[in-house]
């Protein structure tokens, strides 16, 4: 594959650029993404017509691109997500009845929390979360059953560096969180009050493969008002094991479902 001088392949450089897309910035001029992809202008317009004529990108209003309907269209036929997504959808339909806010799943991708659906409600609490969007895993309800049941080199990777307080309620203390993970590789979920926004709870548990290991989380967000957050553990747990079954995952009662999985010290 063509290289730059500089050592980088073109499909590298081509990523760079993409990734550049985000929910915040839907839409970027050139000179904007050979600023932020640290790009020569006549590169980044190079690249960028490529995509453009590859259907990778489109041409937007003014002088801007964005993501364009056949990466969309490539990137849907993810099996991955499909099984997933399609697995999940009828439980997680069930649940939202129960919910009445909003119910949705994620999936580990490095240090985040990547969010494969989401389900809503009319006059739901805001909530920040978006599909196909990424939120950082010690915040988060889903990311915090992700990490605790995530390899141990994630988990002292996380807890090793220094972490963002996104409100006062985040957890950032490495001793705090090392806690925290424990209690939910015991308990089998989490409530995590005001930790990513002051205007929610997040509530979730793990979703298991065919081989028992943690793939996905699904949790619940509702008001930070909601004076019992933990009366939906019952219906998200019921849910949680319903898609992990459906996903193949060997029939056991709680107590091993709980126990399955990497632990830290700490752990009881």
């Amino acid at each position: 594959m063509a290289r730059s001088s500089a050592g980088e392949s073109v499909l590298s450089r081509a990523m760079r650029v993409l990734r550049l897309f985000t929910a915040d910035s839907p839409a970027l001029t050139v000179s904007e993404i050979a600023r932020r992809a640290d790009l020569p202008i006549a590169t980044a317009h190079r690249i960028v017509g490529e995509l453009v004529a590859l259907g990778a990108l489109d041409r937007a209003e003014g002088k801007q691109v964005r993501m364009g309907y056949q990466l969309w269209e490539l990137a849907s036929r993810s099996s991955r997500v499909l099984d997933l997504r399609e697995v999940a959808m009828p439980f997680m339909e069930d649940l939202q009845a129960v919910v009445r806010h909003h119910t949705q799943i994620g999936v580990l991708e490095g240090t985040d929390v990547l969010y494969l659906e989401r389900l809503s409600a009319r006059g739901a609490v805001r909530n920040i979360t978006r599909i196909a969007g990424r939120l950082p895993i010690h915040a988060t309800s889903a990311g915090l059953v992700l990490l605790a049941h995530g390899p141990l080199e994630l988990q002292e990777e996380v807890l090793s560096r220094p972490l963002r307080p996104y409100t006062a309620r985040t957890v950032t203390d490495p001793v705090r969180l090392r806690s925290l993970l424990a209690q939910i590789r015991r308990e089998g979920f989490v409530v995590a009050a005001q930790m990513i926004s002051e205007a929610g709870t997040g509530v979730a548990a793990p979703v298991r493969d065919a081989g028992g290991e943690v793939v996905a989380a699904l949790s619940v967000v509702v008001p930070a008002a909601d004076p019992s957050p933990h009366t939906l553990v019952p219906a998200l747990l019921a849910a949680g094991r319903g898609i992990s079954r459906a996903l193949g995952a060997p029939t056991a009662d709680e107590d091993l479902l709980r126990s399955h999985g990497p632990r830290l010290p700490g752990d009881r």
